[in-house]
C-alpha cells in the first residue's frame, strides 16, 4: 500500500472510514487445521461468525472483536463434528462460545500483528494473528468493502479443551486461519 491510499476519516495507518464495519457473513470464513494421530490433518470452518471492526481516529482508537458459535463446526463429516461437540472435547453445552477481543495492532502497508484475547469458556489467553490486509474496494451496489487474512494458532490444552485419548489421537496446536471482509459504515452510521 503506498501513502496515498491513506485516509484522513480513519486510522493514518489504513485506508478505512472512521465508524463500525460490519462482518460480510457471505465472504468471511474461520477455518482451522489440526493433527490426527501425528500422522495428517483434519481441516473444518465455523459456519456461524459475528464480528466488527471498529475504526477510530486513531489505531490505539481501533478494534476489532469476534464470537464463533462452537457448535457451528464442520468438518465434512457429522459424526466426528458431533463427537468434538460432545463432552469430552468442546462441550458446546458448557462452552457455547469463542470470543476475541484485541487488544492492540501493530505493522504498516498490508503486514501487520493483531493482538488480543481469546476467551473459550471460562478461560481466556493472550493470542496473536498474522494479518494481511487485501485493500478496499468499492461494489457494484455502492458499498465499500475492506479485505483482511489472519493466521495464528492456539494450545488446546491452554483452554482446557483436553482429549481423553490424548495426543496421540489428536494434537495440541491448532491452525487458524481467518478471511474476513468488512462492510463500509453508511454516513451518518
Amino acid at each position: 500500500m503506498t501513502s496515498d491510499a491513506q485516509t484522513t476519516a480513519g486510522t493514518s495507518l489504513l485506508p478505512l472510514a472512521a465508524g463500525r464495519w460490519e462482518l460480510d457473513t457471505q465472504h468471511s470464513s474461520v477455518a482451522f487445521t489440526i493433527r490426527h494421530l501425528g500422522i495428517s490433518k483434519v481441516r473444518g470452518r465455523f459456519a456461524e461468525v459475528e464480528s466488527a471492526l471498529t475504526v477510530g481516529a486513531t489505531l490505539a482508537e481501533s478494534s476489532v472483536h469476534a464470537t464463533v458459535a462452537l457448535a457451528s463446526i464442520d468438518t465434512g463429516n457429522e459424526t466426528r463434528d458431533a463427537h468434538v461437540r460432545a463432552s469430552d472435547l468442546l462441550d458446546v453445552e458448557k462452552r457455547p462460545t469463542m470470543t476475541f477481543r484485541s487488544t492492540g495492532a501493530r505493522g504498516a502497508g498490508e503486514d501487520w500483528t493483531l493482538e488480543g484475547e481469546l476467551t473459550i469458556g471460562d478461560i481466556s489467553r493472550n493470542v496473536e494473528f498474522d494479518v494481511e490486509f487485501g485493500g478496499v474496494v468499492a461494489t457494484p451496489f455502492g458499498s465499500r468493502h475492506a479485505g483482511f487474512e489472519a493466521q495464528g494458532q492456539i494450545r488446546r490444552s491452554d483452554f482446557g479443551l483436553d482429549f481423553g485419548a490424548g495426543e496421540a489421537m489428536l494434537g495440541d496446536v491448532v491452525k487458524i486461519q481467518i478471511d474476513a471482509q468488512f462492510v463500509e459504515p453508511q454516513q451518518g452510521e
